[in-house]
């Protein structure tokens, strides 16, 4: 897990393998490994990185996601969310940082419902009217991880394959990396997004 997490910021800053191993894992276990490593992950990405995407990416290594929903603060989340983005002249980074690097996936979700009954549309489109570059990258990463990782994987699968020339850095790790959780369900997924059979040739295939 540590390594996937180096070599994603080393490679360019793969965001959805940092996300996806704080979603695997509990917040125990991100922080045990970021010990184990006295420090260097971070020094790493921190040398790699900076600004509102270094902050993120920390937030994001050190492990300090809560559990569970807050239904008193799901409202006020979403609230402050539109009124960081959509709702004032100029962006409130940092406020997108805090609720989507600190919440729970479950809390999230909620919190993206309540966002698009208050404003109407949906928090993808506020990340990508707001932000830009790697942060937005890594924003929608998070955004997208807290609905479904496993669709997330699929549509990383369907990029990796989609062009002539296929991306096997990308395709390998995420098909190693995602061998033994919830392969069958980004099948099903990928099939959904590419709506081409043929290409679920390879995918592992359930035993019978």
């Amino acid at each position: 897990m540590t390594l996937n997490i180096l070599t994603a910021t080393r490679s360019g800053g793969q965001e959805a393998s940092l996300f996806d191993k704080r979603e695997d894992h509990s917040t125990n276990q991100i922080r045990a490994a970021a010990e184990q490593f006295n420090g260097k992950l971070e020094k790493d990405i921190c040398g790699d990185t900076s600004g509102h995407y270094q902050r993120l990416l920390v937030i994001l290594l050190q492990g300090s996601r809560e559990e569970g929903v807050d239904e008193e603060n799901v409202e006020k989340d979403a609230k402050d969310l539109y009124a960081a983005g959509e709702g004032k002249f100029g962006t409130d980074e940092e406020q997108f940082i805090t609720i989507l690097g600190n919440r729970s996936a479950e809390h999230l979700r909620k919190v993206f419902d309540a966002y698009k009954e208050l404003c109407g549309s949906d928090i993808e489109d506020s990340v990508e009217g707001e932000t830009t570059g790697n942060l937005e990258n890594l924003l929608l990463a998070v955004v997208k991880c807290a609905r479904s990782v496993p669709q997330f994987f699929a549509e990383g699968l369907y990029k990796s394959m989609r062009r002539a020339g296929t991306d096997d850095g990308t395709l390998m790790r995420i098909m190693v990396s995602r061998s033994e959780a919830d392969m069958l369900d980004i099948r099903a997924n990928f099939l959904f997004t590419s709506n081409d059979e043929r290409m679920l040739l390879c995918f592992p295939h359930k035993p019978e």
